[in-house]
């Protein structure tokens, strides 16, 4: 135990946000640096529980509490390692991950728990900035060639892990651009892409060969990939999103979360001098309470946007833990995030309970405003309160209520037609074994493909047990660790 007083003598404290007027005028991150003295005092908060619940939390297993001591005691070298040990991108978690750890934090019982989050990204930053995160090839090559299609982070886990096993690995991505979500999703203001990039360029080197801009299914037939390949990972996530079929749905200018925000990153990115959509001078309603929505938010104030609204129809969480959600589970509060703090100083609103009943259209079909009614809660289904309709302003919506599954595309369809009955599972991802394998003999499948919509550290998590499964079924054995899931959907 670092400090045996320490989550006695310190409160939680995380870094401050640059100011709203500030942080909208660019796309940068929105934390100011957190200085070293103050890092070290947050992870003394941490009481080196003897059963440490923060480890069933997370669903990487991360050895928290000994990399906070490490950290408290400025050993930073040792801290990375043990970080990396079971974490293969820190910097992505640390910044994206809505902290499950955190959530099942013993201290967080009858206090504020221990800040995880930032502890972890403060590691893997100093180790950047030290040269210590340097290129692992393999020792020894297997000769074996694996195929992971999708490059977010589960393939992204899945084809280090693998390399590093000794395979020859090629990750296919349909974009332009390595990093799946991570790259076209998520904004710059939530993670700077320069991220992705330096712990692309490590990959490279230990020999991860990359092919953007290749659909497979279309370009490249999955009778194409088992020929080539000895294995397959399917890791392209579930990025079939929800819809709202309501009146007026056709109308322009109501787009998915997914059409509008990467424009905003390609931007970013140095390919488009202004968006293809953009929020500037316009009523906006971002439809979705969620983080996505929260990112939908923050774009659009950015970009110039009159005013925004976020709906949602669930009724508003509450802050602090309900009696329904117990500690150590994970409860859904009522968050600020840095999005929603500059929704409010710009006079925003988040609308709660509420469903949207039409889109209203102008003379030349363009969207103009969108009518809505507030509703009781789920447990009675959703059902409108009369009296309570009314009409906002709406110029341009966004529609950030989540994804479904995986795309039935060509792929799926052609693996499926290969792996016959109960290739999916009841909620339509694609079913695998316990060492994730699919029905069709070395096809693989890690992430949102196979267990759904889910958090960025499932998906590390789930791409490193997948690539422990594939090194198994190419070699016989496997020494790559194999990620002891807290809870995975069944498998067959």
């Amino acid at each position: 135990m670092a400090d045996p007083k320490g989550f006695l003598t310190h409160d939680r404290e995380l870094p401050a946000r640059r100011p709203v007027d500030v942080r909208i005028s660019d796309w940068r991150e929105v934390y100011q640096d957190f200085s070293q003295e103050k890092l070290t005092k947050q992870a003394a908060r941490c009481m080196d529980c003897g059963i440490p619940f923060c480890h069933n939390g997370c669903p990487l297993g991360n050895l928290i509490p000994e990399w906070n001591d490490l950290v408290y005691r400025t050993d930073w070298r040792e801290a990375i390692e043990r970080l990396h040990a079971t974490n293969n991108f820190p910097e992505f978690t640390g910044r994206l991950c809505p902290a499950p750890c955190e959530a099942a934090c013993v201290l967080g019982i009858n206090s504020d728990p221990v800040a995880i989050k930032r502890v972890e990204v403060e590691i893997i930053d100093r180790a950047f900035a030290e040269g210590w995160v340097t290129p692992q090839p393999p020792a020894v090559k297997t000769g074996k060639k694996v195929a992971v299609v999708g490059s977010g982070p589960a393939g992204l886990a899945a084809a280090q892990q693998l390399t590093r096993a000794g395979h020859d690995v090629v990750v296919f991505e349909r974009a332009d651009r390595i990093g799946g979500l991570l790259r076209y999703g998520i904004p710059e203001f939530k993670m700077e892409k320069r991220h992705i990039e330096r712990r692309l360029e490590q990959m490279r080197a230990e020999g991860t060969e990359f092919r953007t801009s290749v659909n497979v299914g279309v370009d490249v037939t999955a009778a194409d990939l088992r020929a080539e390949f000895d294995a397959v990972v399917l890791a392209g996530g579930a990025t079939q999103w929800r819809d709202l079929p309501v009146a007026g749905r056709e109308l322009k200018g109501i787009y998915q979360a997914m059409e509008y925000l990467p424009l905003s990153n390609k931007v970013q990115e140095g390919d488009y001098a202004v968006p293809a959509i953009s929020a500037e001078g316009k009523h906006v309603v971002v439809i979705g309470g969620g983080d996505t929505g929260a990112d939908c938010i923050g774009t659009a104030i950015r970009q110039g946007a009159k005013s925004v609204t976020q709906l949602e129809i669930m009724p508003q969480p509450p802050a602090s833990r309900p009696g329904s959600q117990p500690w150590p589970t994970f409860p859904i509060l009522f968050k600020m995030e840095s999005a929603h703090e500059e929704l409010a100083d710009g006079g925003g609103q988040r609308v709660y309970a509420v469903s949207t009943t039409e889109f209203v259209g102008d003379a030349d079909g363009n969207v103009r405003a969108l009518r809505l009614v507030e509703v009781e809660g789920p447990q009675a289904g959703f059902k409108p309160i009369p009296g309570t309709e009314r009409e906002i302003p709406a110029e341009l919506v966004t529609l950030s209520m989540g994804f479904l599954g995986p795309e039935k595309g060509s792929l799926l369809q052609d693996l499926a037609e290969a792996g016959g009955d109960g290739f999916y599972d009841k909620r339509g991802n694609v079913s695998r074994d316990k060492t994730y394998m699919s029905q069709v003999d070395g096809v693989f499948v890690a992430g949102d493909m196979g267990r759904g919509q889910s958090l960025i550290v499932w998906a590390i998590a789930e791409g490193r047990a997948a690539a422990s499964g594939v090194d198994r079924y190419l070699t016989g054995e496997t020494a790559l660790p194999y990620p002891i899931l807290p809870t995975a959907r069944p498998l067959v």
